[in-house]
């Protein structure tokens, strides 16, 4: 999941990002993580995808992916992906 979701940064860079196919890896790695449990990948991939949808001016899909990986923790949130992830919660629930 780490993988794709990287392959769709790197889409996102140079002077002609192409949205449509990092979007496509970034869902793949969403898909891939949670088939497999492994929440931290996916929450990674869910910071990823819903900071696209929020540039794209889809606010609300872009919160709802992001609380639905958010959601999943029950411990951790003084690591560096969930307090990104509450921030932008936050940040995006406040806009």
């Amino acid at each position: 999941p780490e993988a794709m979701r990287i392959k769709g940064e790197i889409l996102l860079m140079g002077e002609q990002p192409d949205t449509a196919s990092a979007e496509e890896q970034f869902g793949r790695s969403l898909e891939v993580s949670q088939a497999q449990g492994a929440r931290f990948w996916e929450l990674r991939g869910a910071l990823s995808l819903s900071e696209l949808r929020h540039r794209q001016g889809a606010s609300g899909d872009a919160q709802k992916i992001l609380d639905a990986s958010y959601g999943k923790f029950t411990e951790g949130f003084a690591t560096a992906d969930l307090m990104r992830a509450r921030s932008l919660l936050d940040q995006w629930a406040g806009a």
